[in-house]
């Protein structure tokens, strides 16, 4: 009887055991998803800082530049889709167009060397520039977060604990082709 009593604590530990490992592998899991929700409504929150800035960088621009419009129409049809793009993918895109869209008008801006001496001007650029130092780094932040989570879904043995609970591997914020060639400046 002491044998069988023995083998059933054990048992009862075991079990005890196993489940506090599979409740604190997904109470980690859940916790870094929640990690990454966080850091990609940070870059939300500063992609739509810069989509607020634009109207008055374009509108400035407009003043000096009026005869640009094509310009104009692209960066204003950017911004409209960053901020209508639902899922982190379409954002993703959205944002990647209005870099390029914006990239032609900063050579637009080079072209009307008045425009740079504005004072509106370049208050606007300044926090534009603060703007996508903050993206940059919220960007950082978040593939850094991502990497954690999928690094612990492919892992041995929690990545049975995450097919079971349906987690899936989050994409990483990859940077255009065309954003990783060296802009080219003229004096």
């Amino acid at each position: 009887m002491k044998k069988g009593l023995i083998a059933l604590i054990v048992l009862v530990i075991i079990v005890i055991i196993g489940f506090s490992w599979y409740f604190g592998t997904y109470n980690k899991f859940v916790a870094l998803e929640e990690s990454v929700n966080s850091s990609w409504s940070e870059i939300d929150n500063q992609m739509l800082r810069r989509a607020d800035l634009i109207p008055n960088i374009v509108n400035t621009v407009k003043g000096y530049a009026a005869q640009e419009k094509d310009i104009f129409t692209a960066v204003a049809e950017a911004r409209s889709k960053l901020i209508g793009a639902g899922s982190a993918e379409d954002k993703i895109a959205a944002n990647n167009e209005l870099d390029s869209a914006l990239s032609r008008l900063l050579v637009v801006v080079e072209n009307y060397p008045e425009l740079k001496s504005d004072k509106l001007f370049t208050q606007l650029m300044d926090e534009l520039s603060g703007t996508e130092n903050r993206i940059s780094v919220a960007r950082k932040r978040y593939n850094d977060i991502v990497k954690d989570f999928n690094t612990k879904i492919k892992m041995f043995p929690s990545n049975i604990i995450a097919g079971m609970s349906g987690y899936e591997q989050k994409p990483y914020y990859e940077i255009p082709d065309y954003a990783k060639t060296n802009p080219q400046v003229n004096f």
